[in-house]
Parts: structure tokens; sequence; C-alpha cells
């Protein structure tokens, strides 16, 4: 008799803790968790099926990721937008980009493969924008500058971009309902073709063209506005268990 023990593989407590993760960025990105709104581990552990200890360890992930605020004992807390801090993490992003064209397009590493990957993620990307989805639309553009990053050869500018890109991706998804935005169809054939030419100047201009529109929607979105604050009032805190 088969012995299911052996024969079947658990689920592994990390994989949880990445599902619940997955599951609370997407849900901050989409609005449905909106900033200031308390997060309590027992009901999205509900809302989730999972237990309360993957949602706790997905909440401290979204803490250092600067999308959610806490206080022990106190509150835990979608954080609020701060302009500041997402201009920082736009430029910063837009650099890397440019780093990644110019890698990716230097000594022959950007190969006809990769521009066969990068042109089908830009055509299902404007396809996505012109279907007004949004969502698809930020899905194949992550696609198309991933091909860039794993071209360039460097092990840390994955991580480093997926770091700081959690911080945009609210901003990012409403750069692609705006004219700037769309315009990036035709900036991303142009950086393709650059970097399957060997011009690695042109890759990083372009790159980082395409990256500017978003500082440009955040400081136009609150050019003068003072940070949101990083931290709720003790005097509206509430439990979250």
């Amino acid at each position: 008799m088969t012995r299911h023990s052996e024969t079947i593989p658990g689920v592994s407590r990390t994989l949880l803790r990445d599902q619940a993760y997955i599951a609370l960025v997407r849900a901050i990105v989409a609005g449905d968790l909106a900033p200031g709104d308390a997060l309590k581990d027992g009901d999205l552990a509900s809302q989730l099926g999972l237990s309360r200890t993957p949602v706790r360890e997905a909440l401290a992930r979204l803490v250092d990721d600067g999308l959610v605020v806490t206080k022990p004992n106190a509150f835990t807390r979608v954080a609020p937008l701060n302009a500041a801090a997402a201009r920082d993490a736009a430029v910063l992003t837009q650099t890397l980009h440019g780093l990644a064209a110019h890698l990716a397009s230097s000594a022959g590493r950007f190969t006809a493969e990769h521009a066969i990957q990068a042109r089908s993620a830009n055509t299902a990307f404007a396809a996505a924008l012109h279907a007004g989805d949004l969502y698809g639309a930020l899905a194949a553009d992550d696609d198309l500058h991933r091909v860039f990053v794993r071209a360039a050869g460097n092990r840390h500018l994955g991580p480093a971009l997926d770091r700081v890109g959690v911080l945009l991706r609210r901003h990012t998804l409403q750069r692609f309902a705006t004219l700037p935005g769309r315009r990036s169809i035709q900036v991303h054939a142009r950086l393709i073709d650059a970097a399957a030419a060997g011009d690695a100047e042109t890759a990083r201009s372009l790159a980082e063209e395409n990256w500017a529109t978003l500082v440009a929607l955040i400081d136009q979105a609150a050019p003068d506005a003072p940070d949101a604050p990083s931290t709720i009032d003790d005097g509206d805190a509430r439990a979250t268990r």
C-alpha cells in the first residue's frame, strides 16, 4: 500500500508567506486595501484561507517595503502615500533601469532571443492598454523590463529593482492610464531596437526617458504637498489582533 506521507510533498511555510505577501501587495496596489486601512492578521488570515503565521510574516515584509506601518500592540495599517518616498524610489528605479539597458546592450549581451521576448512583451503591453486592462499592462511591462535585467547579467539588479519597485506599484498603475504612460509603447520599441543594435548609450537614454514619465506623474500629483506621515496618531490606533 502506498504511504501518502512519502509521496505527497508538504507546502512550506515560506510558500504560504509568499502567497500572503503577493495577495496583500495586489490588494494594496488595487486600492482594495486603501491608505490608512487597519490590517488585522486574524481577519486577513480568514480571507486568505491561511493561518495567522504566514500572514504576520507577510505583514512584516510589507513593513520593510514601506507599504504597511505598525506600532506593536497598537496598530497595523496600510501606509499612507508618501510623495517624497515615491519620488526617491522612482528616481532610483529610473537610474537602475537605465543601467540595466546599458549593460544589456553592451558586448553582445542582448541576443536575438532577448529581442523576441521583449517585443512579445511590448505587444502584450500595447494590447492590454488598448483593452483598458491596466493590471495586464503592468504585468507585460514587468516582463519587458525583466528581459533587460536578465540580459544585463548583474545578479544584484533584479533584487534591487524588486525591492524599490514595491513602493511604486500604486503610482505605476496610475501612469498607464495617462497619455505619457501610453507613449511607453513607442519608447519600448525604440529601446529594443537600440539594444538589438548594441547601442548602449541610446538604450540607457531611452530606458531613463521611459521611467521619467513616472517621476513626472508623482511630481504632478503632489508637487508642493508635505509628505504623508509614516505613522498614525496613537489616539486613532486600533489593535491588530
